[in-house]
């Protein structure tokens, strides 16, 4: 008697079809939880613009004009892993806007930029703040 070894194309099919729809169901989860951890990044290096900004308006009395007064290295600032640049203008008030770069920009079209200004105004949604 012969016992038959290996996979039927049949039976390789069906395994094919089960990982494409197990695919096309993550995939668009993966993508989102990437949008929403850019995003994420872009929240915290608003908010540590905005921590620096309010520090410095302590100390002289005047919001900073550029990045550099804040101890940052540039103007505009890059947040860490390179998804959004971070500019801020003020003298009297600030307003901190953080432009999406690269990958994040084409990803996220709903939060392309995320400001915050010195009267606590979050934009453009709320969304790009949760």
């Amino acid at each position: 008697m012969h016992k038959p070894h290996g996979f039927t194309l049949i039976e390789l099919m069906i395994t094919v079809v089960i990982v494409g729809i197990l695919a096309s169901i993550a995939y668009p989860s993966y993508t989102s939880f990437i949008m929403k951890s850019g995003r994420s990044e872009g929240v915290a290096a608003v908010m540590r613009v905005a921590n620096l900004q309010e520090q410095f308006y302590f100390d002289n009395r005047t919001y900073a004009t550029d990045m550099t007064e804040l101890g940052l290295s540039a103007d505009p600032f890059i947040s860490e892993s390179g998804f959004y640049s971070i500019a801020s203008t003020g003298s009297s008030n600030f307003t901190i806007t953080a432009t999406a770069k690269g990958r994040q920009a084409t990803l996220d079209s709903t939060c392309t930029t995320i400001t915050l200004t010195s009267a606590g105004v979050k934009g453009p949604v709320s969304e790009c703040w949760k």
